[in-house]
């Protein structure tokens, strides 16, 4: 038996544009959430599609190219944290005072309409120290030792951060009956 030919560049471009439609909102909410910035987010979507469509052959041959996307979106927002350090924790600080965010935050009946995007504003609100190993724990799924491993702190820190970032999460959304 010989092997199969290679599919046409045209089949392949195809099933490429049908990859990242199918996972284009998970890869920038993935980046959003980490990063905090709409802006960085988009950056770091679309360097994760250009990795992506570097790697086009093998991610379209098999294997679970969500996860892929997934794992390189989140590896590139945490890198881009570690590279601009200083200027998120301004971010962080400003956000945690509520000053810069009027443009991102809905009024007050919409909020009341969509708790998902409600969430999403809250935890831009966090300081960057909570608001990164929240996510990486409840939406990235990832164990307090891997994320200790991956951030490069102490598991007793990524326990307290995400223990005082649940409590700010809390208040930021005004859930009393949480606490």
């Amino acid at each position: 038996m010989g092997t199969m030919p290679p599919a046409p560049a045209d089949q392949v471009e195809g099933s490429f544009e049908a990859l990242v439609r199918e996972n284009q909102d998970m890869v920038y909410t993935t980046a959003l959430r980490l990063l905090g910035r709409e802006a960085e987010a988009e950056d770091i979507a679309q360097e994760t599609f250009l990795r992506a469509f570097e790697r086009r052959g093998d991610l379209l041959c098999g294997g679970n190219p969500g996860g892929w996307l997934r794992a390189v979106a989140r590896n590139l927002s945490l890198n881009h944290l570690e590279r601009h350090r200083r200027r998120w924790r301004l971010f962080s600080e400003l956000a945690a005072d509520g000053a810069g965010l009027e443009d991102t935050l809905p009024a007050d009946e919409e909020r009341g309409r969509d708790d998902g995007r409600r969430l999403e504003l809250a935890l831009l609100r966090l300081p960057e120290a909570q608001r990164v190993p929240l996510v990486l724990f409840h939406f990235e799924e990832l164990s307090y030792e891997q994320i200790s491993r991956r951030l490069g702190v102490s598991l007793g820190k990524v326990k307290t951060d995400i223990h005082r970032g649940r409590q700010a999460l809390r208040g930021v959304l005004g859930d009393d009956d949480a606490r």
